[in-house]
Parts: structure tokens; sequence; C-alpha cells
């Protein structure tokens, strides 16, 4: 079966290509944040970064193919892309501030426009941006296209808060640990619709992943633990794998287009 009458029989079959939200979903976009951030470290402090930077680039592309090329949501496929956005994000929004020079503060304001560009275009285009309507097709680009945003964004963000502001890593994965909360909040008093609450919560949980991570991997004379990067990110990566294989073996979080 060729892959256009393969997407053409999800989209008419109104397959959504993401999971439900749940609490779990959280759970593990938070871990693959984290994941994410310090495996991008390690990988820059392993080899040499244009090695680890072009194995980043090749890892997402393997990960988004394989998303896009599945009729459906399945668990594996779906998380082993966040991850791969997950791990080039951090290299992208790095590569901006040590290899351009550009300070955290423009490079956060820069990834926030392209995010509210691609929201803009997608809700034209498409007149919603609920991932109940996640199809294959143009739908599921514009999609990863804003994940892909969210976590560079997300990046440079927890990076501003942490270096440029000068907080460190364990009181800016605090400071955002409240703030997550505040999109739920505000949904359950009505005072924000779920999509843009689902979207701002999105946000968040990136910048809240890696401080954390990050917070268990730098040695102390950066303020943290010293666990390594590389023990942080394998330990992350156990836990990650693990529910991953609950939701692929029970498909409680798979969704049908609403």
């Amino acid at each position: 079966m060729t892959t256009d009458v393969r997407l053409g029989r999800a989209r008419a079959a109104g397959l959504v290509k993401v999971p439900q939200v749940t609490a779990l979903f959280w759970i593990i976009k938070v871990l693959t944040t984290g994941m994410g951030e310090t495996a991008s470290d390690f990988l820059a402090h392993t080899l040499a970064p244009p090695v680890a930077v072009g194995l980043g680039a090749l890892g997402l592309a393997a990960g988004l193919a394989a998303q896009l090329w599945a009729a459906r949501y399945r668990a594996g496929i779906y998380w082993f892309a966040v991850v791969m956005v997950s791990i080039f994000g951090t290299m992208a929004a790095d590569v901006l501030h040590v290899g351009l020079g550009i300070p955290y503060a423009a490079s956060t304001v820069a990834f926030a426009v392209a995010l509210a560009v691609i929201l803009f275009v997608w809700h034209r285009t498409e007149g919603t941006l609920s991932i109940h309507t996640v199809t294959a097709g143009r739908r599921e680009l514009f999609y990863w296209a804003t994940v892909l945003a969210t976590f560079a964004l997300g990046t440079a963000a927890g990076d501003l808060t942490a270096a440029t502001f000068g907080w460190g890593y364990l009181v800016s994965g605090i400071a955002f640990a409240a703030a997550i909360a505040i999109p739920g909040l505000l949904f359950r008093y009505g005072m924000l619709g779920p999509v843009a609450a689902f979207w701002a919560a999105y946000v968040i949980t990136r910048p809240l992943g890696a401080s954390f991570a990050d917070w268990m991997g730098v040695p102390a004379s950066r303020g943290g633990l010293g666990w390594g990067t590389g023990p942080v990110t394998a330990a992350w990566a156990v836990v990650i794998v693990a529910l991953v294989a609950y939701l692929a073996a029970t498909r409680r979080d798979a969704q049908t287009e609403s």
C-alpha cells in the first residue's frame, strides 16, 4: 500500500494522529523535554558540535518521517518523534546563542514570534488549532511545525531565566512549575479556552522539564546536583520508554476525530 493511499484512508476515516491529553500525556511530555535537554548537552560535549547537530537532524528527520507515514496514532512512533524534536530543538536554540552569539532574550522573542506566525497561519488555513482535528496531511504538518517552535521557544526561555536573569536551574524549574498551573486555572474558571490553555501549557512544559533536568545534571559549580548529563538522560529515557510501552499496550490515549 502506497503512502498516499494510507494517508488518504487516514483522512477519510478521521484517524487522529496525536494522543488524547491525559495526566500521563503531560508527565511524558515533561520527561521528554528534560531528556532532550540533557541528551543535547551530552552529545555536544561528547562529539564535535557539527557531528552532534548532524545526528540530531537525522534523528529528527527519521522521527518525523515515521510519524507522518503512519496511518494513525502509534504511541512509540509519536513519542519518538517528540523526543527527537526535543533534542534538535535544544540544539537549534543553543546554536543561536553559543554559535552565533545571539542573546537568549533575542532568541526567545524570535521563537515566540515564529510560534505566533505558525499558529496564525494554521488557524487561518484550517479554522482551528484543536489537536482533536489533527489528521494526516496539512494539519499534521502544522502541528509538528508548532511543536518544534514550542521546543525552541521553551529552551530559549529556560536559558533566559536560568542564565541571563541569574535564577539558576532549580529556581527556574520551580517558577515554571508554578507558571504551568496558570493556564489550567484560567481554563477551569472559564477565563481561557481549551485550545489556548493547551498550547500555553505545552510551551511551559519545555523550560519546566529542561530546568529540572539541567539542575540534576550540571555540576555544583553551576548550581546543580552534578549527576552528569549522560546518567540523567539515561534515567529519564528509561522512565519514558516504560510509560510509552504501557500506552502502546493499552492504547488508553488513542482518540478519534471529534
